[in-house]
């Protein structure tokens, strides 16, 4: 049975857009793919570093949690995945952000995502996919770190060619 789940996309090196545009490609491989706009912003980690660009995508799969986020780790890693420092730079970062209505918690993966409700990066991408939805019994449209968002719009939704 189809499950609806909500990837972040994120990247500030290389050619951003095409890899994340790649990703999105790839992910439509594992099911019916929808896409938020694609924005920059500010890095969370590091001051030293480019801008991110960010989107979310909404996927409809038929893959278990697990099953998705080895999926997830593989696109990166096809992708050419570089990650130099925590919350620093990196080449692509795919996010099992929702799986579902459930809640997960184990080793490898914590569903909903543990940030999702504090980055703007984030939840504005979701916004643009349901802007009804609802994490951890919060309409996420109602959140305070809605009112600063730091977020620039790059593109709308057709800007990964699918």
């Amino acid at each position: 049975m189809s499950q609806l789940t909500y990837i972040g996309l994120g990247s500030n090196l290389g050619d951003s857009q095409q890899i994340m545009a790649e990703a999105v490609r790839k992910l439509a491989c594992l099911g019916q793919v929808k896409a938020s706009k694609l924005y920059q912003s500010p890095p969370m980690g590091p001051q030293d570093q480019p801008h991110y660009h960010n989107a979310v995508v909404q996927l409809k799969t038929d893959l278990a949690p697990l099953d998705l986020l080895d999926q997830l780790q593989k696109i990166e890693q096809e992708s050419g995945r570089v990650r130099l420092r925590h919350w620093g730079e990196r080449t692509l970062d795919l996010d099992l952000l929702i799986y579902a209505q459930d809640s997960i918690e184990n080793e490898r993966l914590t569903v909903p995502h543990v940030g999702v409700l504090e980055r703007d990066f984030v939840l504005v991408p979701l916004l643009d996919l349901d802007p009804e939805l609802v994490v951890r019994g919060q309409p996420i449209k109602d959140l305070d770190v809605l009112k600063q968002s730091t977020l620039t719009v790059l593109a709308d939704p057709s800007w990964i060619n699918i």
